[in-house]
């Protein structure tokens, strides 16, 4: 038996099982000039309006904030000509993907995700006590044929990033239809869209009329991407009623900083600055797709704000030496081995000078000697 010193808390089973997150890159110990491309980061930047908001509250951080984001939620409905009930914001994406987790997922449940899906999808999951199903994907892209395959009658959410982080791939809107006609009533479908801004597809939509049309569909979105907030952690995600309400019983009271809240409504309404940042990935995303292809590589096609670079194995020209490589030189990239992507980086669309430094760097590695 052991001594009753050494007794502690022991975590529930399955707990120490999971896995962290582990974040990008965020600098490189010495470096001089740092280009970070780990992490999607908008290169342009806050809109200016939600910087101006932010400063406004400095002299409110003695009170609580609205722990119903009153003026957040009311800016988005504005946006998209949404109820302002039926809209829930979170720390960050991230928290609402974890508390749709906690109010439908429970021990002997299961949760399905796609091959290369999102991970906080697998943590949420597993968090909850459910039971994380992993659906093959065909071309790096989600498969509606084989989500709906593993659907079990112990099915309770499925989690669908559209597009894909790190893919950067996407489902056509009539697959995310099919993809919902297909699924048991029973089952929430969440349709994560922190990358839909960037999306020029005609054949893409985020989901927002499948949401409003049905009782099992949920949408959410991010304000750490195209709108440049991602030190501040606002997410918001919109639902049937019944949704709704299960979310705000388990949500924080004060999930949400006054300064979040006031960026956020700032930032939402500043049109122009999101089209700005649209037409800058426009203008980047298959330049560098195709400069990257041009050195010999193969590039996944992406319509989100990065690409998904792949190297060959061995010989020195792997991810892993072209990743430290590229450190060497101030160019932070994104391993993705946790996504079951062991010989690709994940590249962000930065500004055009970071772009450039990218290129320079990955051509002199390609074009050195081995580096192993």
């Amino acid at each position: 038996r052991r001594p009753r010193w050494r007794e502690r808390p022991t975590p529930r089973p399955g707990v120490l099982a999971i896995e962290a997150y582990v974040p990008g890159k965020s600098g490189v110990p010495g470096a001089g000039k740092v280009y970070k491309l780990s992490s999607n980061e908008t290169p342009l930047g806050p809109s200016p309006a939600a910087v101006a908001a932010l400063r406004e509250t400095a002299g409110g951080l003695a009170l609580y904030p609205d722990g119903s984001s009153t003026a957040l939620r009311a800016a988005i409905a504005r946006k998209f000509g949404l109820d302002p009930e039926r809209i829930v914001c979170g720390a960050g994406s991230d928290e609402l993907l974890s508390l749709l987790a906690y109010a439908y997922v429970g021990p002997g449940d299961e949760g399905i995700y796609a091959e290369h899906g999102f991970l906080v999808y697998r943590i949420a999951i597993l968090a909850a006590g459910g039971t994380p199903v992993v659906a093959p994907e065909r071309d790096l892209t989600a498969d509606v044929d084989a989500i709906l395959a593993a659907v079990t009658p112990r099915t309770r959410i499925v989690y669908v990033a559209n597009p894909n982080n790190p893919t950067g791939t996407y489902l056509p809107f009539p697959e995310v239809r099919r993809l919902h006609a297909g699924l048991p009533a029973n089952v929430l479908l969440v349709l994560d869209g922190a990358y839909a801004e960037y999306v020029r597809a005609n054949d893409y939509s985020a989901g927002l009329d499948l949401v409003l049309g049905s009782e099992n569909v949920v949408m959410t979105r991010t304000f750490s991407k195209i709108h440049g907030l991602a030190a501040l952690r606002i997410g918001w995600m919109v639902g049937p009623a019944a949704v709704v309400d299960a979310v705000n019983r388990i949500r924080g009271p004060f999930n949400l900083s006054s300064a979040g809240i006031a960026a956020g409504a700032a930032a939402i309404a500043d049109e122009a600055h999101v089209a700005a940042a649209a037409a800058h990935n426009a203008d980047w995303l298959p330049r560098l797709t195709e400069a990257v292809r041009g050195l010999g590589l193969t590039v996944t096609p992406s319509v989100g704000n990065f690409i998904l670079v792949h190297f060959p194995d061995g010989a020195g020209r792997d991810a892993a030496a072209a990743d430290a490589f590229l450190t060497g030189r101030g160019v932070i990239t994104r391993r993705v081995a946790s996504y079951g992507l062991p010989n690709a980086l994940r590249v962000t669309v930065g500004s055009a000078e970071a772009n450039e430094a990218f290129l320079a760097a990955l051509g002199d590695f390609l074009r050195g000697p081995a580096h192993g």
